[in-house]
């Protein structure tokens, strides 16, 4: 299997308009020659590195990669310049790709009707390298098969969609979510509509201009939307799917969301770029049964993750490795077809092909997952194993708090010591009142501190080093 097959697929059926960027349009037909041309220039090389925005040119470049039978690796190209130098020593002979290249990926010749090359669809070969993202750790080389990507294809897609469906990618093309927006999207047949960059106003405007049947955001995306909208009818009725998803998103956000947009079914997706996108999704239905139930175990699952998605399984294990119970906090592990955790030749699957995403989690009784952070995140007071998610949910609810991150600094006495920064107002012992009420004293920050805003990927994942280092700095 080859994920160009997808392409070879779409070319086969109707000649419509598959991807849109810049006020332009590619054809189902212009792309695969366009692909086809790419393979020849790609050949040879032993990567190709794709250093820029949303841009037809992705499309091409990935397509002309899988034709070419060589690994696809979109950086990101928002990196100071000795960080992308050192990414770029890591692909010794590949080809870069930088935005003054693109235009010439886009011109077609006479000779596109050409072969690449035989090339064999080999499963086992590399597809594409995505870096993680690094936000509490150096960014690793995560390597996806060919066979990892379309096994996430061919288990959650449908071939093919009704006519007229286009989807909207804001995401960064260099995030596992941008790259899977494409293929799934592709596979199923929604024209993809890209923005090169994120703009609220924007986004909302091309949803109307474009008719915009499905899109997918992160959670800092959604809530610039939801405060443009301020409290209104976000008057999009052609929206009929909203995928947030890469990053935890505030109850109160959701619910705003939830309202603004009262004619879409939302989507929460949870997944890593080792698990080759999503693994778990809770659905239009249950955001519906959720929001409306006064029963609180199921309005609790609007903080639900969902269920696992067909060919997924998912295992809370302890500290130890065993299995725990429903309802019980442990190490999340998933295992699959479409599982990679593959590192550069590095593989952390275990003896039984299951994954350890090293985030906290729990199932409850109906196979619901709940993501409580990273374990790498696990703040250890005075021997107690404090889960940073579960102060920050308590923070959110306070009117005053906007965003909150809670962080473990130094402490002679208790190892760590509990910090809050917030964005939003309050008086610091207020606050901390708050969080006594409703958690307990060993659960309460220690301390306070407002910021103007959060250090984030662009992807909405909160940098808590970042945070971690500018406290210890401040209070040297």
């Amino acid at each position: 299997m080859n994920i160009s097959m997808i392409l070879d697929m779409a070319a086969a059926a109707e000649d419509r308009p598959v991807v849109t960027a810049g006020g332009r349009s590619l054809f189902t037909t212009e792309l695969a020659a366009l692909a086809r041309r790419a393979a020849r220039q790609f050949r040879g090389h032993t990567a190709v590195l794709y250093l820029g925005a949303n841009h037809l040119a992705y499309t091409v470049a990935l397509f002309g990669a899988a034709l070419a039978g060589v690994p696809f690796v979109p950086l990101n190209y928002r990196l100071g310049a000795g960080q992308l130098e050192a990414l770029l020593a890591r692909h010794p002979g590949a080809l870069v790709l930088r935005p003054e290249d693109f235009d010439t990926l886009l011109t077609a010749d006479a000779s596109d009707d050409e072969a690449p090359g035989e090339v064999a669809w080999d499963g086992d070969a590399v597809a594409v390298i995505i870096y993680t993202s690094g936000t509490t750790a150096e960014p690793k080389a995560a390597l996806l098969r060919h066979r990892h990507l379309m096994a996430y294809l061919l288990n959650t897609q449908e071939f093919g969609s009704a006519e007229g469906e286009a989807t909207l990618v804001s995401v960064p093309p260099y995030h596992i979510a941008g790259l899977t927006n494409l293929l799934s999207n592709f596979y199923s047949g929604r024209r993809i509509v890209y923005l090169s960059a994120f703009d609220a106003a924007e986004w909302l405007e091309t949803v109307r201009r474009e008719r915009i049947t499905h899109a997918m955001l992160v959670p800092t995306m959604l809530a610039r939307i939801v405060e443009v909208v301020a409290g209104e009818d976000a008057g999009v009725p052609e929206l009929r799917s909203l995928a947030y998803g890469g990053a935890r998103t505030p109850r109160p956000v959701l619910e705003r969301a939830l309202r603004a947009f009262p004619h879409t079914g939302f989507v929460n997706a949870y997944g890593l770029t080792e698990t080759a996108s999503s693994v778990a999704v809770l659905g239009p239905q249950d955001h519906r049964t959720a929001l409306a139930s006064a029963e609180p175990e199921v309005r609790d699952r609007l903080g639900s993750v969902g269920r696992a998605l067909p060919g997924i399984d998912i295992e809370i294990r302890s500290e130890a490795g065993e299995p725990v119970a429903a309802g019980e906090t442990g190490l999340v592990f998933v295992r699959g077809d479409q599982i990679s955790g593959e590192y550069g030749g590095r593989s952390a699957l275990d003896a039984g092909g299951w994954f350890p995403t090293r985030d906290l989690g729990r199932l409850d009784a109906d196979g619901y997952l709940y993501i409580e952070g990273r374990a790498d995140d696990t703040i250890i007071r005075g021997g107690e194993n404090i889960a940073p998610a579960e102060i920050e949910d308590v923070l959110l609810a306070h009117p005053g708090v906007r965003e909150a991150a809670v962080i473990g600094v130094p402490d002679p006495e208790w190892g760590q010591r509990l910090v809050a920064v917030l964005v939003g107002t309050g008086e610091p012992e207020e606050i901390r009142e708050w969080v006594k009420q409703r958690l307990r004293s060993s659960k309460t920050p220690d301390l306070i501190v407002f910021r103007g805003e959060l250090p984030r990927t662009e992807t909405g994942k909160l940098l808590r080093r970042n945070l971690v280092a500018e406290v210890e700095n401040t209070n040297a």
